[in-house]
């Protein structure tokens, strides 16, 4: 049995009415509260249909994490319920006032964007470096011919310098750089020079230690201030935080800072329809103020400045990465148990099994667009 999982217990509830509600809704997802199947849901105190009912995915979140109920395979049990399309029929005001605070606020400003790294990417470089791969690559990993989760990362990294074409001597703008895996890849092994920028001062301090001798430079820096002219542009795994008002601001600033006839990579996770917020739960607890955009969004915000050259989808593997992450994660708890405590273990645990599962049933997606400033003069090759 799973660590989190508790010994299957009795249902304790003054609300009957309520409960039933929750059974019948589960059911609809072929979840059965108190079943035997490894995805099947145990209630280990009172009053979590009322707060997933109240609260929505911040309610049944937040239970989760003070240890109110548990199941043995989180990742089966939101496949099922995202499948079934529960969360469409659970409407609390925690979802209106989330949605509606997307629409009139800009929540990532300059000064908000840096929350994001303060709160999760500056968790601590010895806790990323247990969960990730060699490189630290905190992206979907390629697993077409891979076997291992450092063979994903690296086929991935190989993947976008392929798709843009990279020659030595080239210059390139990472925005969005992370621990500088892509950085390191390419000037390694296309030979060029990169500049990366991050909101993340632990990232920023892992990457100069580690690649002093490369020709890569990190800064801590906003997108919006940079004005400069590169040969090739690349943003993985960043454009997630930057938020449907500023899209077009973004595509702006990697119009202006790309030389006439090169390529920006986009790789971000999107979804499959508008939708005008971000989970409650994701953004208090793991990602503050990201949105994901669908591809209509990013469409528009690249309309007039690039020609969409080439779009590759392969979602299902951040399924098979985000669960190679919680193995390692698992593996490695020990270490971090007294520092982080257990309430800290069952955040990270949700986050990473829920979007496994939620990959798994397609309704988040993984995208490549490869974007031309003025078209390419032949037609863009197929990369696999």
């Amino acid at each position: 049995m799973d660590r989190a999982t508790q010994p299957k217990s009795p249902y304790l509830s003054e609300n009957k009415s309520v409960h039933r509600l929750m059974v019948d809704l589960m059911a609809q997802a072929g979840i059965e509260i108190g079943g035997e199947q490894p995805w099947d849901m145990q209630l280990n105190a009172e009053g979590v249909p009322e707060r997933v009912f109240a609260r929505g995915s911040l309610g049944l979140g937040e239970s989760y994490m003070d240890g109110e109920w548990d199941v043995e395979q989180l990742d089966e049990f939101f496949h099922r319920v995202v499948r079934a399309h529960l969360e469409e029929k659970v409407r609390p005001s925690t979802a209106i006032w989330q949605a509606l605070k997307s629409r009139l606020v800009n929540r990532q400003t300059r000064r908000r964007a840096r929350q994001v790294g303060e709160q999760h990417y500056d968790l601590g470089n010895d806790f990323y470096e247990a969960m990730l791969d060699r490189r630290m690559t905190y992206t979907c990993g390629y697993w077409k011919d891979a076997t291992t989760l450092d063979d994903a990362q690296e086929a991935k990294l190989d993947l976008i310098c392929r798709k843009l074409q990279l020659e030595p001597g080239m210059r390139v703008l990472d925005i969005g750089c992370g621990w500088g895996s892509f950085m390191a890849y390419a000037a390694e092994h296309y030979g060029v020079e990169c500049v990366g920028l991050t909101i993340s001062e632990e990232q920023v301090h892992w990457a100069r230690q580690h690649y002093p001798d490369l020709p890569l430079e990190f800064r801590l820096q906003d997108y919006r201030e940079v004005d400069e002219t590169f040969d090739r542009v690349v943003s993985v795994g960043m454009f997630e935080h930057v938020g449907d008002k500023n899209y077009r601001t973004f595509m702006e600033v990697a119009h202006r800072c790309l030389k006439e006839g090169g390529l920006f990579l986009l790789h971000t996770i999107g979804k499959n329809e508008r939708k005008p917020y971000s989970d409650p739960w994701i953004d208090r607890y793991i990602f503050p103020n990201g949105e994901l955009p669908s591809v209509g969004q990013i469409g528009d915000a690249a309309d007039n400045l690039f020609v969409v050259e080439d779009l590759h989808n392969f979602g299902p593997d951040y399924d098979r990465t985000l669960m190679a992450w919680y193995a390692n994660f698992e593996a490695a708890w020990p270490r971090f148990a007294d520092k982080l405590g257990e309430r800290f273990y069952r955040m990270w645990r949700y986050y990473l099994m829920s979007c496994a599962g939620i990959f798994r049933a397609r309704d988040i997606q993984l995208w490549q667009w490869v974007l031309s400033k003025g078209g390419t003069a032949d037609v863009f090759p197929r990369y696999s």
